[in-house]
């Protein structure tokens, strides 16, 4: 199944008062596997960088002023994208600016249907817990240590990572040979040699077998099970 993670960085909050997308960052998977392949691209927002948006992200209005607007880019974005699955952090927010762009450009919103929220996801999994992605990653063993700011790409393959483990791990993809009812033979590992199968081995006792027990026991002196037969 084809999905795609991403994140977007913003000049704030608000994308009606005026707010827009100045970074976006898209990572394939494919059954849960990271396959390599991504978008990213930087956008002026055609507005002044808020020094509160930059503090965050460390994009500045100089430069942004010569990436290109989001609807010269759009169309790539929605070829890449296609009709997967879009999995976001706090997905709401993300879809809201990205269906606004969208808008913006004339073209059709993308369907809330296909959003897939990993904090809900994480809220649900583990309740009362720090649902940040810095949080996540923690709990999960990742390795954040290149995430000095926020950064649409680089948060995009970290969530890709923490979308992994919410729905499973790395083994959710995993089958077993008895599954499959078949067996896959390498043949760099030589010729397989064929058995024949031999008939089950008779496990009666032979009667001289008996006989030789019969003999031992009646050696032994005071055996313990005589004590029980007694009292039963």
């Amino acid at each position: 199944m084809r999905e795609i993670v991403f994140d977007t960085e913003t000049t704030g909050l608000n994308p009606s008062g005026g707010d827009r997308i100045v970074e976006i960052g898209c990572v394939e998977i494919y059954n849960r596997v990271e396959t390599g392949r991504h978008f990213h691209a930087y956008f002026n927002p055609e507005r002044e960088i808020p020094t509160e948006a930059e503090a965050v992200h460390g994009l500045t209005t100089i430069f942004l002023s010569d990436k290109p607007r989001f609807s010269e880019k759009a169309e790539e974005l929605l070829e890449f994208i296609a009709d997967a699955p879009l999995i976001a952090h706090n997905a709401s927010f993300d879809f809201g600016f990205l269906n606004f762009e969208l808008e913006r450009c004339g073209l059709p919103a993308v369907c809330i249907s296909r959003m897939v929220d990993t904090l809900a996801l994480a809220r649900s999994r583990h309740p009362g817990a720090k649902h940040s992605l810095d949080a996540l990653c923690v709990r999960f063993g990742i390795d954040r240590s290149q995430r000095i700011k926020h950064g649409a790409l680089l948060d995009a393959q970290l969530l890709a990572q923490v979308y992994v483990e919410l729905t499973g791990g790395r083994q959710i993809g995993l089958g077993l040979v008895a599954d499959t009812k078949s067996v896959a033979v390498d043949p760099a590992a030589g010729p397989v040699t064929a058995r024949e199968l031999r008939p089950p081995r008779p496990h009666a006792p032979a009667e001289e077998e008996l006989e030789r027990h019969r003999a031992f026991i009646a050696q032994l002196v005071d055996p313990l099970w005589d004590r029980f037969a007694a009292v039963c």
